[in-house]
């Protein structure tokens, strides 16, 4: 009886032990961030954060907290988030600071492998930019412009031979599904030398986008619940991490896309160039190769479509814009400043000389930027003092510190008042102070820095080409215009689907 007394009051003791270090260790956490605002609850609950994801809604969280609580604003414990452009800039630049584990490494793919986007160590990751680099820029690729524009022209080539509407049919057009179809393509076409043919096909070959789906909405769901690590955990993260031998999600990706990679790198290099091969030039081959490889599949391909199908969006539902852009479109046909029909596609540099269908792609990248991850970073184990506005303010080491998308594009201290509203002429009629603040800031839609988007070149490549022979050949509007599309944020990618469209040809 006295042994089972004694063990209760020590059990008590055990308890009552843990439960102190318990709230001690939230008061720490608390305290070091207790200058900073935030939503109820965040400075010691990650519950708050969580749900915003699993509601597929972190931007919206990130922007209200900056609209409410400055610049700097908390939303975890001991995560932060910031909407000034120049606070990313200067983290993202300054040394010292670094990828975040927490995030970046829920956002592997493979079992404990990373590639360019979710490596943490700021060296290997300079190392893999630079080995990556030519093959993105073009430089090593001189096929590239011309293997987007066969694409772009399949695709116009898919809607005008099973999807054109007239006065007397409507064939509605799933346009989110197409425009993905259509970036994949390219993305494997100019990272492969072989495209997936799923715009030739009009199908998910290889079930690549529901796979990427799947996989993109488990991750979001495992991060937000705090299991992600688990994938990446001794002995269990092997169990149930993606896997090629998977049926479904990423590892079915994974399976389809080590095949491409195996059947690319079985071939001479140096006949003919493309992504891949300038990576193997460059001296990454192996599992390195195949992680890099799957890395540009989603990311290329899910940021991009993105950035089209919001362009899109806007300009169907702003009569205004679209008939001013179509006219831009028709002078400069007309004008011999673009190919003639059926003469080609647009090329790059003839894209970027026409002055409103660049402020219409910036306007729309934002006002729905691609990308909204919170590509958190850590601050220095030291701190680091920053300015923001004038003011001086500390923020603590060992702190993260993410992007707050919504909040810093759609600011009204940088773009109006109506910088809720699609107006194009903004980056055309603003005076040059403010068009310079409004530049820089856009430009943080591709990263920054030793992060910015490698891929960007194409990007603009693809977004130019698609938004103008679009509107070149056809008139489009939304089947439903009081619901476009059903827009999804897993990990900061949008998942994208019915976005129903009525084509017909022009006249």
């Amino acid at each position: 009886m006295w042994l089972l007394t004694s063990l209760s009051k020590h059990q008590e003791l055990l308890v009552c032990a843990l439960l102190s270090l318990f709230v001690i260790n939230k008061l720490v956490i608390y305290s070091k961030l207790r200058q900073f605002g935030g939503p109820r609850w965040t400075g010691f609950s990650n519950w708050p954060h969580s749900w915003a994801m699993l509601q597929d809604r972190c931007h919206e969280l990130y922007e209200q907290a900056n609209l409410k609580h400055g610049p700097i604003a908390r939303v975890a414990p001991n995560i932060l988030i910031t909407s000034s452009p120049d606070l990313w800039i200067h983290v993202n630049n300054k040394p010292g600071y670094k990828r975040s584990d927490w995030y970046y490494n829920a956002c592997r793919i493979e079992y404990r492998r990373d590639n360019v986007f979710s490596q943490t160590d700021n060296q290997k990751h300079e190392q893999r930019r630079k080995q990556m680099a030519p093959g993105y820029s073009g430089r090593e690729n001189p096929d590239l412009e011309s293997s987007v524009d066969e694409r772009v022209q399949e695709f116009l080539n898919l809607i005008r031979n099973k999807y054109l509407s007239s006065d007397t049919q409507v064939i509605p057009i799933d346009l989110a599904q197409k425009i993905q179809y259509l970036t994949l393509d390219i993305i494997s076409g100019i990272g492969f030398g072989k495209t997936f043919g799923m715009v030739q096909n009009d199908s998910d070959v290889d079930e690549y986008l529901k796979s990427s789906e799947e996989g993109l909405a488990i991750g979001n769901i495992a991060l937000a619940l705090g299991f992600s690590w688990l994938a990446h955990a001794p002995v269990i993260g092997k169990l149930i991490a993606p896997s090629a031998k998977d049926n479904n999600g990423f590892g079915k990706m994974i399976a389809a896309c080590y095949r491409a990679v195996d059947e690319r790198a079985a071939n001479p290099t140096d006949k003919r160039s493309d992504m891949l091969a300038s990576f193997i030039r460059h001296g990454i081959s192996g599992d390195d190769l195949r992680s890099e490889a799957l890395e540009q599949l989603i990311a290329g391909a899910d940021t991009t479509s993105t950035g089209i199908r919001g362009a899109l969006l806007y300009i169907m539902t702003n009569p205004r814009v679209y008939q001013k852009l179509q006219q831009e479109v028709d002078n400069a046909i007309l004008e011999g400043k673009a190919p003639g029909s059926g003469k080609g596609i647009i090329t790059l540099a003839q894209a970027k000389q026409l002055p409103y269908l660049q402020a219409v792609i910036r306007e729309a990248l934002r006002l729905w930027p691609p990308a909204v991850n919170i590509f958190s970073r850590d601050t220095p184990p030291g701190g680091d003092t920053v300015t923001i506005n004038g003011e001086s303010i500390f923020l603590p080491g060992g702190v993260s510190i993410g992007y707050s998308a919504y909040g810093m594009h759609h600011s009204k201290e940088i773009f109006g008042k109506d910088a809720k509203v699609f107006r194009p002429e903004r980056w055309l009629n603003s005076d040059p102070d403010k068009l310079a603040a409004m530049i820089r800031t856009n430009e943080l839609v591709f990263g920054h820095g030793r992060f910015q988007c490698l891929g960007r070149p194409v990007a603009q490549l693809e977004l130019g080409k698609t938004i103008f022979e679009l509107l070149r050949n056809f008139d489009m509007a939304l089947i439903n215009p009081t619901k476009p599309w059903d827009a999804r944020n897993h990990l900061g990618l949008f998942a994208i689907s019915d976005m129903w469209v009525q084509i017909m040809e022009r006249n």
